[in-house]
């Protein structure tokens, strides 16, 4: 008797989760698109998409992109891009206020699914989001919080979305599209120009400009089903406009600011020393070490992590490894001949990332110009000095 009711009960279950899992045809899938926030990790907004269904009581939102600081090695992972991302799962209305409160706009188009593609999308979601399969390797630009709405929404359209390229779209380098969300005289902009290199300044194609959540907006707004050529988006509408933002920074506190003074400082030591003909060794080992920890920073992220981001970056012919090495000869009362070679390759290094910012190889950070100023000068100061 008692294995006859623990048989009916747990058949009620599956048959009760089965239900739940079904969509009835009052249901509606939308993609939800997040303004940028007013922090580096939300500039960029956010993507999710909104599974709505009022027969069955459903209001929730998938995203994915959220991760878990408790995990072992948590900054470890980070830095060598091996950190799992998962997805996340919450009310709307939880949501919704959530991204109002932090004065975010917030976006939705609905999709112009049948009943099949829904169910089909809303099953993957269900699935994903499973504790053995919510993880996923993050990857800035080509598997991030928007690229994954690409994604998901193609498999449930079986790879039959076409996309063509919004009004008055500018194909861009990936680097030019990060800009177009920061202020170039930030430090936020600072630490990606240092850390990425030059593969982020290659044009990117129309369907990778889609890595930000603005772009999945406007590719999607004119995309269409292969063969019925019916527009994947059938209703748009602003569910919350940010009000005006008044925060707005400093020049003092910026970039530019702060190695203007640190380079016309550089300037001026090396002035006092001309005319004292002496050398601030001080000065010397600072600079040599800064920049030699700072190559090294770059050469661990190029050759040590996962990141494909921050391969090819010339930013190493300002930030020379080697100037670690290079400290006990500027302690010397007297240097070796060989040294004043070496600051002449440092110059021609200098030389050559200014070709490079030129000719387009490699853009740098705007904020580090006045301080690779005062570096070349200082080196030359030195070769005639030494």
């Amino acid at each position: 008797m008692h294995k006859k009711l623990l048989f009916l009960f747990l058949t009620l279950c599956f048959v009760l989760n089965a239900q739940q899992n079904v969509l009835s045809e009052l249901s509606e899938i939308s993609v939800l698109t997040i303004g940028p926030g007013t922090s580096l990790n939300d500039a960029f907004g956010h993507s999710a998409l909104r599974i709505k269904d009022k027969m069955n009581r459903i209001d929730t939102v998938y995203g994915y992109g959220a991760f878990n600081f408790n995990t072992p090695n948590f900054y470890l992972k980070f830095a060598q891009g091996k950190l799992n991302y998962s997805i996340s799962k919450d009310d709307f209305q939880s949501f919704f206020q959530t991204y109002t409160y932090f004065n975010r706009t917030v976006k939705e188009q609905v999709l112009n699914l049948s009943q099949t593609e829904k169910q089909k999308l809303y099953n993957f979601l269900v699935n994903n989001y499973k504790p053995e399969n919510r993880a996923y390797l993050y990857e800035f630009f080509f598997d991030n919080c928007a690229t994954k709405i690409k994604d998901v929404t193609n498999i449930a359209l079986n790879n039959s979305i076409s996309f063509s390229e919004p009004e008055n779209f500018q194909q861009e380098t990936f680097r030019t599209l990060i800009h177009n969300n920061l202020n170039r005289n930030s430090w936020g902009s600072l630490g990606i120009d240092v850390a990425l290199g030059s593969v982020i300044d290659r044009k990117a194609t129309p369907e990778e400009h889609m890595f930000l959540p603005e772009n999945i907006y406007r590719f999607f707004e004119n995309a269409t089903v292969k063969n019925s050529n019916k527009p994947l988006v059938k209703e748009s509408k602003t569910l919350y406009t940010q009000k005006n933002n008044t925060n707005s920074k400093s020049f003092i506190t910026s970039p530019l600011f702060i190695f203007g003074i640190i380079g016309l400082l550089i300037l001026f030591i090396t002035y006092k020393d001309s005319k004292r003909q002496k050398q601030s060794k001080w000065l010397d080992v600072t600079l040599f070490s800064l920049t030699g920890l700072i190559g090294l920073f770059i050469l661990l992220l190029w050759f040590a992590t996962d990141h494909t981001g921050t391969h090819q970056n010339y930013n190493l012919l300002w930030a020379f490894a080697l100037n670690l090495f290079m400290i006990p000869q500027l302690l010397k009362k007297k240097t070796s001949n060989w040294f004043i070679k070496y600051l002449k390759l440092l110059v021609i290094l200098l030389c050559l990332l200014t070709l490079h910012w030129i000719i387009g190889v490699q853009v740098f950070a705007i904020g580090l110009t006045p301080f690779l100023i005062a570096l070349f000068v200082r080196y030359i100061y030195l070769i005639k000095t030494l």
